[in-house]
Protein backbone atom coordinates (compact mmCIF):
# COMPACT_ATOMS: atom_id res chain seq x y z
CA UNK A 1 0.00 0.00 0.00
CA UNK A 2 1.53 3.67 -1.19
CA UNK A 3 1.95 6.19 1.24
CA UNK A 4 -1.00 8.21 2.34
CA UNK A 5 -0.77 12.06 1.21
CA UNK A 6 -0.69 14.87 3.82
CA UNK A 7 -4.28 15.30 3.58
CA UNK A 8 -5.12 11.65 4.35
CA UNK A 9 -3.12 11.81 7.28
CA UNK A 10 -4.32 14.39 8.45
CA UNK A 11 -8.18 13.03 8.05
CA UNK A 12 -6.93 10.08 10.00
CA UNK A 13 -5.26 12.67 12.99
CA UNK A 14 -8.74 14.25 13.11
CA UNK A 15 -10.55 10.95 13.54
CA UNK A 16 -7.96 10.09 16.23
CA UNK A 17 -9.09 13.49 17.60
CA UNK A 18 -12.45 12.84 17.97
CA UNK A 19 -11.87 9.33 19.38
CA UNK A 20 -9.33 11.00 22.13
CA UNK A 21 -11.39 13.34 23.06
CA UNK A 22 -14.49 10.87 23.54
CA UNK A 23 -12.13 9.35 25.92
CA UNK A 24 -12.15 5.97 24.27
CA UNK A 25 -8.90 3.71 22.89
CA UNK A 26 -8.78 2.08 19.67
CA UNK A 27 -9.61 -1.72 21.51
CA UNK A 28 -13.10 0.53 22.58
CA UNK A 29 -13.79 2.40 19.24
CA UNK A 30 -13.47 -0.69 17.37
CA UNK A 31 -16.27 -2.47 19.36
CA UNK A 32 -18.25 0.55 19.28
CA UNK A 33 -18.27 -0.54 15.66
CA UNK A 34 -18.02 -3.57 15.43
CA UNK A 35 -14.31 -3.71 13.61
CA UNK A 36 -11.30 -4.39 14.91
CA UNK A 37 -8.64 -2.44 16.44
CA UNK A 38 -6.21 -2.70 13.85
CA UNK A 39 -8.68 -1.08 11.10
CA UNK A 40 -9.70 1.71 13.16
CA UNK A 41 -5.81 2.11 13.30
CA UNK A 42 -5.71 1.65 10.06
CA UNK A 43 -8.57 4.22 9.45
CA UNK A 44 -6.93 7.27 12.14
CA UNK A 45 -3.12 6.33 10.16
CA UNK A 46 -4.72 7.45 7.07
CA UNK A 47 -3.85 4.32 5.17
CA UNK A 48 -7.55 3.17 4.15
CA UNK A 49 -10.29 4.78 2.69
CA UNK A 50 -13.46 5.81 5.33
CA UNK A 51 -16.86 6.31 3.39
CA UNK A 52 -18.87 9.53 4.47
CA UNK A 53 -21.64 7.09 6.21
CA UNK A 54 -18.70 6.01 8.42
CA UNK A 55 -17.30 8.88 9.79
CA UNK A 56 -20.84 10.22 10.59
CA UNK A 57 -21.00 7.05 12.58
CA UNK A 58 -17.95 7.31 13.98
CA UNK A 59 -19.07 11.04 15.44
CA UNK A 60 -22.38 9.67 16.74
CA UNK A 61 -20.21 6.73 18.93
CA UNK A 62 -17.89 9.19 20.16
CA UNK A 63 -20.45 12.24 20.77
CA UNK A 64 -19.32 14.93 18.27
CA UNK A 65 -22.33 16.96 17.60
CA UNK A 66 -19.79 18.99 15.65
CA UNK A 67 -22.20 19.61 12.41
CA UNK A 68 -19.91 21.15 10.14
CA UNK A 69 -16.86 19.94 11.18
CA UNK A 70 -18.36 16.00 10.52
CA UNK A 71 -19.94 17.19 7.42
CA UNK A 72 -16.30 18.91 6.24
CA UNK A 73 -14.36 15.34 7.45
CA UNK A 74 -17.27 13.29 5.40
CA UNK A 75 -16.31 15.44 2.55
CA UNK A 76 -12.66 14.84 2.83
CA UNK A 77 -13.50 11.11 1.61
CA UNK A 78 -14.83 11.29 -1.36
CA UNK A 79 -11.51 12.02 -3.07
CA UNK A 80 -8.33 9.68 -2.74
CA UNK A 81 -6.85 10.42 -5.95
CA UNK A 82 -3.58 11.81 -6.25
CA UNK A 83 -3.19 15.22 -8.72
CA UNK A 84 -0.27 16.95 -10.94
CA UNK A 85 2.33 16.98 -7.87
CA UNK A 86 2.62 13.18 -7.92
CA UNK A 87 4.58 13.50 -10.80
CA UNK A 88 7.48 15.03 -9.04
CA UNK A 89 7.32 12.01 -5.81
CA UNK A 90 10.98 10.97 -6.73
CA UNK A 91 11.82 14.41 -7.86
CA UNK A 92 11.16 16.71 -4.81
CA UNK A 93 10.42 17.00 -0.90
CA UNK A 94 7.00 15.08 -0.03
CA UNK A 95 6.60 18.07 2.48
CA UNK A 96 6.66 19.93 -0.98
CA UNK A 97 4.21 17.75 -2.70
CA UNK A 98 2.03 17.97 0.80
CA UNK A 99 2.09 21.89 0.13
CA UNK A 100 0.87 21.61 -3.33
CA UNK A 101 -1.86 19.32 -2.35
CA UNK A 102 -3.01 21.55 0.81
CA UNK A 103 -3.15 24.68 -1.57
CA UNK A 104 -5.21 22.50 -4.07
CA UNK A 105 -7.68 22.33 -1.87
CA UNK A 106 -7.59 25.45 0.28
CA UNK A 107 -10.80 27.64 0.21
CA UNK A 108 -8.15 30.63 0.62
CA UNK A 109 -5.34 31.17 1.75
CA UNK A 110 -2.81 34.14 3.57
CA UNK A 111 0.49 34.72 3.52
CA UNK A 112 2.72 37.21 4.99
CA UNK A 113 6.82 37.48 3.83
CA UNK A 114 9.59 39.89 4.90
CA UNK A 115 12.64 39.26 2.80
CA UNK A 116 10.71 37.82 -0.03
CA UNK A 117 7.60 37.92 -2.48
CA UNK A 118 5.83 35.34 -1.70
CA UNK A 119 6.10 31.88 -3.38
CA UNK A 120 2.60 32.30 -5.40
CA UNK A 121 3.55 35.72 -6.89
CA UNK A 122 6.93 35.08 -8.31
CA UNK A 123 7.84 35.35 -11.79
CA UNK A 124 9.79 32.44 -13.59
CA UNK A 125 13.08 34.77 -13.47
CA UNK A 126 12.55 35.27 -9.68
CA UNK A 127 11.87 32.42 -8.76
CA UNK A 128 14.75 30.89 -10.67
CA UNK A 129 17.08 33.33 -9.24
CA UNK A 130 16.03 32.13 -5.65
CA UNK A 131 16.55 28.90 -5.76
CA UNK A 132 20.01 29.67 -7.65
CA UNK A 133 21.34 31.13 -3.91
CA UNK A 134 19.56 27.94 -1.87
CA UNK A 135 22.30 27.09 1.16
CA UNK A 136 21.74 23.35 0.10
CA UNK A 137 23.29 23.79 -3.90
CA UNK A 138 21.37 22.93 -6.31
CA UNK A 139 21.49 21.31 -9.21
CA UNK A 140 20.47 22.14 -12.28
CA UNK A 141 18.49 19.75 -13.09
CA UNK A 142 17.01 20.22 -9.08
CA UNK A 143 16.35 23.76 -9.88
CA UNK A 144 14.24 22.94 -12.98
CA UNK A 145 12.50 20.55 -11.13
CA UNK A 146 11.70 23.37 -8.38
CA UNK A 147 10.76 25.55 -10.80
CA UNK A 148 8.51 24.18 -13.11
CA UNK A 149 6.78 22.96 -9.84
CA UNK A 150 6.28 26.42 -8.34
CA UNK A 151 4.72 27.56 -11.49
CA UNK A 152 2.08 24.54 -11.42
CA UNK A 153 1.51 25.39 -7.97
CA UNK A 154 0.11 28.87 -8.84
CA UNK A 155 -2.46 27.65 -11.12
CA UNK A 156 -4.56 28.13 -7.79
CA UNK A 157 -4.39 31.43 -8.73
CA UNK A 158 -5.57 31.18 -12.69
CA UNK A 159 -8.23 28.81 -12.56
CA UNK A 160 -11.08 30.19 -14.26
CA UNK A 161 -13.44 27.81 -12.40
CA UNK A 162 -13.52 29.51 -8.66
CA UNK A 163 -9.77 30.52 -8.54
CA UNK A 164 -8.26 30.31 -4.41
CA UNK A 165 -8.57 33.95 -2.50
CA UNK A 166 -5.83 34.71 -1.95
CA UNK A 167 -4.04 37.53 0.36
CA UNK A 168 -0.20 38.39 0.56
CA UNK A 169 1.02 40.83 3.02
CA UNK A 170 4.90 42.01 1.79
CA UNK A 171 7.28 44.05 3.76
CA UNK A 172 8.64 46.86 2.10
CA UNK A 173 11.97 45.09 2.34
CA UNK A 174 11.07 42.55 -0.34
CA UNK A 175 9.91 44.37 -2.27
CA UNK A 176 13.30 46.66 -2.71
CA UNK A 177 15.48 44.17 -2.65
CA UNK A 178 16.98 43.65 -6.23
CA UNK A 179 16.51 39.29 -6.62
CA UNK A 180 18.28 38.98 -9.58
CA UNK A 181 19.26 42.53 -10.26
CA UNK A 182 17.08 45.66 -11.38
CA UNK A 183 15.53 44.11 -14.78
CA UNK A 184 14.47 41.04 -13.00
CA UNK A 185 13.33 42.81 -9.86
CA UNK A 186 11.63 45.43 -12.23
CA UNK A 187 9.44 42.65 -14.23
CA UNK A 188 8.51 40.50 -10.46
CA UNK A 189 6.90 44.21 -9.41
CA UNK A 190 5.34 45.12 -12.34
CA UNK A 191 3.64 41.25 -12.20
CA UNK A 192 2.89 42.11 -8.55
CA UNK A 193 0.62 45.26 -9.81
CA UNK A 194 -0.98 42.67 -12.47
CA UNK A 195 -1.79 40.39 -10.18
CA UNK A 196 -2.92 42.91 -7.22
CA UNK A 197 -5.71 43.86 -10.05
CA UNK A 198 -7.47 40.67 -9.70
CA UNK A 199 -10.61 40.22 -7.17
CA UNK A 200 -9.78 37.64 -5.77
CA UNK A 201 -5.91 38.81 -4.60
CA UNK A 202 -5.50 41.21 -2.08
CA UNK A 203 -1.64 42.27 -2.19
CA UNK A 204 -0.96 44.59 0.54
CA UNK A 205 2.74 45.99 2.32
CA UNK A 206 4.53 46.89 5.51
CA UNK A 207 6.37 49.76 5.27
CA UNK A 208 9.66 50.31 6.85
CA UNK A 209 8.04 53.16 9.27
CA UNK A 210 6.02 50.79 10.76
CA UNK A 211 8.96 49.49 12.93
CA UNK A 212 8.74 46.21 14.87
CA UNK A 213 5.19 44.76 14.28
CA UNK A 214 4.44 41.12 15.77
CA UNK A 215 5.76 38.10 13.27
CA UNK A 216 8.23 40.33 11.34
CA UNK A 217 10.83 37.74 11.99
CA UNK A 218 9.38 34.86 9.95
CA UNK A 219 7.10 34.14 6.87
CA UNK A 220 3.78 32.33 7.96
CA UNK A 221 1.27 30.73 5.15
CA UNK A 222 -2.06 30.26 6.61
CA UNK A 223 -4.35 27.73 4.69
CA UNK A 224 -8.16 28.01 5.38
CA UNK A 225 -10.11 24.71 5.44
CA UNK A 226 -13.44 24.09 5.43
CA UNK A 227 -13.91 24.18 9.07
CA UNK A 228 -11.79 26.67 10.90
CA UNK A 229 -10.66 23.40 13.01
CA UNK A 230 -9.04 21.59 9.38
CA UNK A 231 -7.39 24.93 8.67
CA UNK A 232 -3.07 24.20 8.48
CA UNK A 233 -0.20 26.66 8.70
CA UNK A 234 2.76 26.34 6.53
CA UNK A 235 5.57 27.29 7.90
CA UNK A 236 9.28 27.26 5.49
CA UNK A 237 11.83 27.02 8.02
CA UNK A 238 15.79 26.25 7.21
CA UNK A 239 15.61 22.87 8.68
CA UNK A 240 12.80 22.24 6.50
CA UNK A 241 8.50 22.58 6.18
CA UNK A 242 6.48 22.28 8.98
CA UNK A 243 2.98 22.14 9.32
CA UNK A 244 1.11 22.71 12.31
CA UNK A 245 -3.07 21.99 12.81
CA UNK A 246 -3.27 21.56 16.39
CA UNK A 247 -6.04 24.23 17.93
CA UNK A 248 -3.60 26.65 20.12
CA UNK A 249 -1.39 26.97 16.97
CA UNK A 250 -4.06 27.71 14.67
CA UNK A 251 -5.68 30.22 17.25
CA UNK A 252 -2.20 31.35 17.69
CA UNK A 253 -1.55 31.99 13.80
CA UNK A 254 -5.22 33.76 13.33
CA UNK A 255 -4.48 36.57 15.92
CA UNK A 256 -1.10 37.05 14.72
CA UNK A 257 -2.30 37.72 10.62
CA UNK A 258 -5.00 39.95 12.98
CA UNK A 259 -2.51 41.85 14.22
CA UNK A 260 -0.16 42.05 11.15
CA UNK A 261 -3.03 43.37 8.95
CA UNK A 262 -3.38 46.48 11.38
CA UNK A 263 -0.28 47.76 10.18
CA UNK A 264 -0.52 46.70 6.32
CA UNK A 265 -1.09 49.49 3.85
CA UNK A 266 -3.89 49.60 2.20
CA UNK A 267 -4.26 47.45 -1.52
CA UNK A 268 -4.54 51.00 -3.06
CA UNK A 269 -1.47 52.71 -0.60
CA UNK A 270 0.06 49.46 -1.49
CA UNK A 271 0.35 49.65 -5.88
CA UNK A 272 1.39 53.41 -5.08
CA UNK A 273 4.20 52.27 -2.76
CA UNK A 274 5.33 49.68 -6.10
CA UNK A 275 4.95 52.16 -8.69
CA UNK A 276 7.26 54.14 -6.29
CA UNK A 277 10.19 51.53 -5.66
CA UNK A 278 9.93 50.83 -9.53
CA UNK A 279 10.63 54.36 -10.41
CA UNK A 280 13.90 54.11 -7.58
CA UNK A 281 15.16 51.01 -9.59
Amino acid sequence: MRNPTGRQLRFGAELRKLREQAGLTATEAGQLMGIKQAQVSNMEAGRVGVSPERVRALAQHYGCADTPLIEALSGMTSDRSRGWWEQYRDLLPGALLDLAELEHHALAIRDSTTARVPGLLQTRAYALEIFRQAVTELSPPDIEHRLSFRVKRQTILYRTDNPTPYEAIVHEAALRMKVGGPTVAREQLHYLLDMSEHDHITLRAITFDAGAYPGSGQSIYYAHGPVAQLDTVHLDQSHGIAFLDAEAQLHKYRTLFTRIEAVALSPEKTRDLIQHVMREL
